[in-house]
């Protein structure tokens, strides 16, 4: 990002909700950005009020979104990182005031909405993008790298995998079965998986999925296949479970001249959660971890080349933001990219609704 010149005042930005998302992925990822501040958090919780205070001693906190409209005119950019429900009327009413927005993911429940959000911020020239942080995963950076050098020839499949060992059910909203909470994995980890194919290797002609319940007190999905046909041929085998007591290698990716397999999480979100914030060595990983290249034989018993994983760069999506804004740069994350996503978890939850493939 260009540096902001200097004597420009910060682009003050207002973060609604303070739970997981807010305080662990946004509040940390804005405070760290050239150019931008932390002006406000929304929270209604006096004790994550109290904690936003701590973990920056300038921001104001104010209780409901009411609050913080009020005071649209002193406020450049609005981050909607609360419960998914909220996250269309809390979008439209940050566009009505004249308020660029990001919007945590999902943007929205079905693709209709998140084409309507799309449409009325353009309607109003602003900046509407989405916060698909996962598109800057080490991994998924150094996959886009090997397909640029076209290091695994012509994709064939392309197997995905978000798996956790969460036995027992944490409760609160992303686990409820009311539809209109908008929980379960299919619209959480999925919305993550289902943009990465796409980004990866385009539209989709067809969805074939498998959504399950599988722990005792559970109500929402918490084990979920989707099967992706992609209109260029590459077939996505993508999984996201909670229920995985053996790990499978966060990428499998088959082509025609080698293949690429690597095991492992992206580092930036455990750091996120310890408090340590982007500085030297962020989003770098372990060789240990580094996946392999190759073909003919198991990467377990040394088969391929060890590939060096490049470092994850969250801080890079808020970057963009703030060139956006600044000097009219691209949106990092549109809001019918995330639409387009939309499509295909809708179809997934109609396929294994009815057990049958879904075309688009």
């Amino acid at each position: 990002m260009t540096a902001t010149p200097p004597g420009t005042p910060p682009l003050r930005v207002g973060l609604v909700g303070y739970g997981l998302a807010g305080s662990v992925f946004h509040a940390p990822l804005i405070a760290a950005t050239e150019g931008l501040t932390l002006d406000t958090v929304v929270t209604s919780n006096p004790e994550r009020q109290q904690q936003a205070r701590a973990e920056f001693p300038d921001v104001r906190t104010v209780a409901t979104p009411d609050e913080l409209f009020d005071r649209a005119g002193e406020l450049d950019l609005v981050v909607v990182a609360s419960p998914n429900k909220t996250h269309v009327p809390l979008a439209t009413r940050a566009l009505e005031a004249g308020l660029p927005v990001v919007v945590d993911k999902p943007v929205a429940g079905t693709a209709a909405e998140a084409r309507g959000l799309a449409a009325l911020a353009e309607e109003r020239g602003l900046l509407l993008s989405v916060f698909q942080n996962r598109r800057w995963d080490n991994d998924f950076l150094t996959l886009r790298g090997l397909l640029a050098e076209d290091a695994l020839g012509d994709v064939w499949r392309f197997e995905s995998r978000f798996e956790r060992w969460r036995p027992k059910p944490k409760g609160g909203w992303r686990e409820s079965g009311d539809p209109a909470e908008i929980g379960g994995l299919l619209y959480d980890l999925g919305s993550h998986v289902v943009d990465q194919a796409l980004v990866l290797f385009g539209p989709v002609t067809q969805v074939y999925a498998e959504s399950v319940v599988r722990r005792a007190g559970a109500e929402a999905d918490d084990d979920t296949f989707l099967a992706l046909t992609h209109a260029n041929g590459v077939r996505s085998h993508l999984y996201v479970s909670s229920t995985a007591a053996q790990l499978g290698p966060r990428f499998r990716v088959l082509g025609s001249k080698a293949g690429y397999v690597k095991h492992g999480l992206d580092p930036q979100e455990a750091a996120l959660r310890e408090g340590k914030r982007p500085g030297p060595g962020w989003g770098e990983e372990d060789e240990s971890l580094w996946g392999r290249v190759g073909a003919g034989e198991s990467p377990l018993t040394g088969g391929g080349q060890v590939t060096a994983t490049a470092a994850g760069d969250y801080p890079a999506y808020y970057a963009a933001v703030a060139r956006a804004l600044r000097e009219g740069g691209p949106n990092p994350v549109d809001a019918r990219e995330a639409a387009a996503a939309l499509d295909v978890l809708e179809a997934a939850r109609r396929s294994a609704r009815d057990g049958v493939a879904v075309s688009l």
